[in-house]
């Protein structure tokens, strides 16, 4: 009986211990956090299903409740989390798609649709695109487009 409670009294001590681990663990990683966030607007946080959201960081609260991280007014499964960044831009509304003038148009050497095709490159096919997003390759960028 007396061995039984000693044992009971040993894993409640681990556990104790484990627990100021976790706490000292995160106390030392939002020290971090807010060293890193110097100079940044955003906390992005983005999702194993490549979702972005970015929450400002002026006054940003952490706070993690069982599985879920709360960061101001966003929560998140712990375990659908695959990257934690700092950004000067708020990713959850960036679209990748860019304005590309007529001359750049023009100058288009590679143009591919979103299933991986490349379409024609001639001058009068360019500027006859059904509507949907491609990708064109100028000699010195390329750029995302979406044709309306």
């Amino acid at each position: 009986m007396m061995i039984h409670k000693l044992l009971i009294i040993n894993q409640q001590l681990k556990q104790i211990c484990m627990m100021r681990k976790i706490v000292l663990l995160l106390m030392v990683l939002i020290g971090v956090l807010t060293a890193r966030a110097e100079g940044y607007t955003y906390l992005t946080f983005e999702t194993t299903d490549g979702a972005k959201a970015s929450v400002p960081v002026e006054s940003l609260t952490l706070a993690i409740s069982g599985t879920t991280l709360t960061a101001g007014q966003q929560s998140f499964t712990l375990s659908n989390l695959s990257k934690m960044y700092f950004t000067e831009t708020d990713e959850s509304m960036t679209t990748g798609i860019e304005s590309l003038s007529s001359a750049a148009l023009d100058e288009a050497t590679e143009i591919y649709d979103l299933q991986g095709k490349k379409l024609p490159t001639a001058h009068s096919q360019v500027r006859q695109l059904p509507k949907g997003v491609y990708i064109v390759k100028t000699k010195d960028k390329t750029y995302k487009i979406a044709v309306k």
